[in-house]
């Protein structure tokens, strides 16, 4: 793993001071509170309907030009075209601001580019907008995991799955950090 440099310690020091103040804030999602609290239980049978209609919810902007901006930026970045990922997405987030899941899409490709900065940048607004976003808290935890940030990684992670307790990967690593954050402490 990459050793964090100074500024990718201020990055994240930033960035944790906004991610703190976009848990606390509401979601401008409505309508979807039966869907996350059905979710959110462990136990209940329903619980992959319920991701699949928050999901579907999340995934329409209210334009028919930013959903295909956003699906042609998901479909390049399946593909692998980075750049072209990029450019939909942007085009998208500048267009459709208060849109979370432009943020959350383009964070994505960020990382993937290993450009954590931006990816950041977009997670905390991604969070700004709708504050129960498992999928980038999941990704959050991924990017401070990397930059050797255990602590706050568990952290993401833990409130990701806390919104959906159906993540096995998410599950696993809370699992092998829990182990290695033990084993330092030991």
């Amino acid at each position: 793993m990459r050793r964090p440099t100074a500024i990718n310690k201020y990055a994240v020091a930033a960035f944790l001071t906004l991610f703190c103040s976009a848990v606390t804030a509401h979601s401008e999602t409505t309508g979807l509170e039966r869907y996350f609290a059905e979710l959110a239980d462990p136990d209940y049978p329903g619980w992959a309907r319920a991701q699949s209609d928050i999901e579907r919810a999340w995934s329409r902007s209210g334009s028919p030009a930013m959903d295909l901006l956003l699906k042609r930026g998901t479909e390049a970045l399946d593909a692998g075209d980075l750049d072209a990922a990029i450019e939909h997405l942007t085009a998208l987030t500048d267009h459709a601001p208060d849109f979370p899941e432009g943020w959350n899409a383009r964070a994505t490709a960020f990382f993937v580019a290993g450009r954590y900065g931006p990816a950041l940048s977009d997670i905390a607004q991604t969070l700004r907008l709708e504050p129960r976003h498992w999928g980038a808290l999941n990704g959050l935890g991924m990017i401070l995991d990397d930059m050797e940030q255990p602590e706050r990684a568990l952290a993401a992670y833990r409130a990701s799955f806390a919104l959906n307790p159906h993540q096995q990967d998410v599950k696993d690593a809370i699992d092998m950090l829990e182990k290695a954050l033990a084993g330092v402490a030991l």
